[in-house]
């Protein structure tokens, strides 16, 4: 399976997510804030399948730690959460380094279906159109 990197402060949310995707068989690295994301990023030379980073966090938040990223990795996949509305407008400017950006609350299915969908390089807007029509 894929080896992710988990940037969130929250101890919660990181604790579900990391559990989540490891119970799907994924190898799991968490940073509490991007600061330690970016050190572990590059201590590792990047040697992940995807980056999966809150938005807002103290130290380093998720947009400088996706524009840190995709100058030093540009091949990672990156995958933005927030729960901020006003964070979420910021990475929409990101377009062209981020694979998307997850609402939080969200659910154990929608989180394994995003992240399964970052991995496959899934399009976004396409997986976006079928799930409306199905709902």
């Amino acid at each position: 399976m894929a080896r992710i990197l988990i940037a969130e402060d929250d101890d919660n949310v990181r604790e579900f997510v990391a559990r989540a995707l490891g119970l799907k068989g994924h190898d799991i690295v968490k940073a509490e804030d991007g600061g330690i994301a970016a050190e572990i990023l590059e201590a590792e030379s990047g040697k992940f399948d995807l980056l999966l980073s809150d938005i807002k966090m103290p130290v380093m938040d998720g947009i400088a730690l996706a524009l840190s990223t995709g100058a030093q990795f540009p091949d990672l996949p990156i995958l933005l959460m927030t729960g901020f509305a006003d964070q979420r407008e910021k990475a929409h400017g990101l377009d062209a380094l981020i694979y998307d950006v997850l609402p939080k609350p969200f659910s154990l299915n929608q989180i394994l279906d995003k992240v399964d969908d970052a991995l496959n390089n899934r399009p976004v807007e396409i997986i976006s159109l079928a799930r409306q029509a199905i709902a």
